[in-house]
């Protein structure tokens, strides 16, 4: 048998590009789903599923924020440790514009332009994290030190539950 096809979107030629060991798991996108659907869909834990969340601020510059499946992000919180006014979550056309991924396929890697990274702390307690792979239905597995040595992440305390 054969290796099983992995589609090249941009997340996956920059996990090569930086020799990411990664394992690929594609599963039935269910829309609106989240998380939830895609821990269940894998059997995997959703705190172990890493979402990225496509942020503005007031003054309306992009940022990425890495955060647990299970838990929500504080805006407030966030936009004290980032010394703005506020943040917002983006709607899903303004989020692909600033990413170039369909809204629930976003990845934190190989985005149109480079954004500022704020990865939650306590995702590094995880030895492997599940995190999109650049479209719907498609996860990579990997170790979750990687997300450090790749994005370079300031790391934030932001968790709230969900």
């Amino acid at each position: 048998m054969g290796t099983p096809h992995i589609p090249a979107t941009p997340a996956i030629r920059v996990l090569r590009a930086h020799s990411v060991e990664f394992v690929a798991r594609e599963y039935a996108y269910v829309e609106k789903g989240g998380t939830a659907a895609s821990s269940s869909a894998l059997g995997v834990d959703e705190h172990a599923v890493v979402k990225t969340l496509v942020f503005e601020t007031d003054a309306r510059e992009p940022l990425l924020v890495l955060m647990h499946g299970d838990r929500q992000v504080s805006a407030k919180g966030l936009a004290r440790l980032i010394g703005v006014r506020s943040v917002e979550p983006c709607r899903p056309e303004v989020a692909r514009k600033h990413t170039g991924y369909e809204f629930g396929g976003t990845s934190p890697f190989g985005t149109r332009r480079a954004l500022p990274v704020y990865l939650e702390r306590s995702v590094l307690e995880l030895e492997r994290v599940w995190i999109n792979g650049g479209r719907r239905g498609l996860l990579v597995e990997l170790a979750s030190r990687d997300l450090l040595r790749v994005l370079a992440p300031t790391l934030v305390d932001v968790a709230i539950a969900g």
